[in-house]
């Protein structure tokens, strides 16, 4: 009696309501259905529903569904703008990003051959004019008939020296020595004061204690050309002829006497013209004054005579314009 009174009742697990999926199996119980397979009824009721829709899309080429594509384009075709504008630029970021690259390496290339470009314009007066002066130099080696070693002006002597000089980049190895002419391809330049190995120091014909022979060229009239010191533009000679009863013309040119054996200076080479003509009252002579050919204040390619196969350090320019 206590142990009825005093024991729980029994719970009872009430039987879950059956699934409307459940089939009975051969046994006659219940049997669940598998999670994910559709029903034998849904899929007869969209099997009805494609051959339905195929019948009627055969008949009168399909003008029975004209209505509903039409409804369904209508509800359909701005909800697939509007979402192909949202995919589209997301799509497009890979192609974008590999456009970009391929840009950017495209600037740095134009970029690139812009640089070089404006650095070629931008050399390219400087290399025309020295390759005028090679050829004027050769030129020169031809009229003057002589041999020339190219050298080229690195420094100019200080005007605290009181003395007009310049140095070129060839010295006795190149077969320079004291007592050499220097020209370049407009006429005379001056003379090799003194020779290292590698380079000299040239003497201007402009230099105050420049003296150097002159010969008119119309008149074949001797004297002797002196510096005045000055450079540029407004570089003179004075020439003081031997016969002082002479007077040359404005305009004549005036070359190179010649000295013995050709040093300091060869005969031939142009110095100037004759720009005007003066008398000096003190020494009772008349002198001429001639503007030079050479540009002093622009000297680069000068060409100092040699002997015709001296040994060099460089290449020789011979009288017939060739190289040795």
């Amino acid at each position: 009696m206590t142990d009825l009174l005093t024991r729980p009742p029994s719970r009872r697990t009430p039987r879950q309501a059956s699934d409307p999926g459940d089939r009975l199996n051969r046994r006659g119980s219940l049997e669940p259905r598998e999670p994910g397979r559709p029903r034998r009824s849904l899929v007869l009721a969209l099997v009805l529903a494609c051959a339905t829709l195929m019948t009627l899309d055969h008949v009168n080429d399909g003008a029975a569904l004209d209505g509903p594509r039409r409804l369904v384009g209508e509800i359909y075709g701005p909800a697939e703008s509007a979402v192909e504008n949202v995919v589209e630029p997301v799509v497009a970021v890979p192609d974008w990003l590999r456009s970009h690259h391929a840009m950017a390496a495209d600037i740095d290339r134009l970029q690139a051959e812009n640089d070089q470009l404006r650095s070629e314009l931008a050399t390219s007066d400087f290399d025309r004019n020295r390759l005028q002066e090679y050829d004027d130099l050769t030129a020169t080696a031809d009229a003057i008939g002589q041999a020339l070693v190219p050298a080229r002006v690195v420094a100019i002597g200080p005007a605290q020296s009181f003395s007009r000089t310049v140095t070129i980049d060839a010295g006795s190895r190149a077969g320079l020595a004291p007592d050499q002419t220097v020209v370049n391809g407009q006429g005379l330049v001056g003379r090799v004061l003194r020779v290292t190995s590698t380079t000299a120091t040239v003497l201007l014909v402009v230099d105050a204690d420049s003296t150097v022979g002159g010969r008119v060229g119309q008149s074949m009239q001797v004297g002797f050309l002196h510096g005045r010191g000055d450079l540029g533009q407004d570089a003179r000679l004075d020439l003081e002829l031997v016969d002082q009863t002479y007077v040359p013309a404005q305009g004549e040119t005036v070359v190179t006497w010649g000295s013995q054996d050709g040093a300091p200076y060869v005969a031939g080479v142009p110095v100037g013209t004759v720009t005007s003509v003066y008398s000096s009252l003190r020494e009772t002579t008349q002198r001429a004054v001639i503007e030079p050919f050479v540009d002093f204040a622009a000297l680069d390619l000068v060409g100092v005579v040699v002997p015709s196969g001296t040994e060099s350090d460089r290449g020789i320019i011979e009288v017939d314009g060739s190289v040795q």
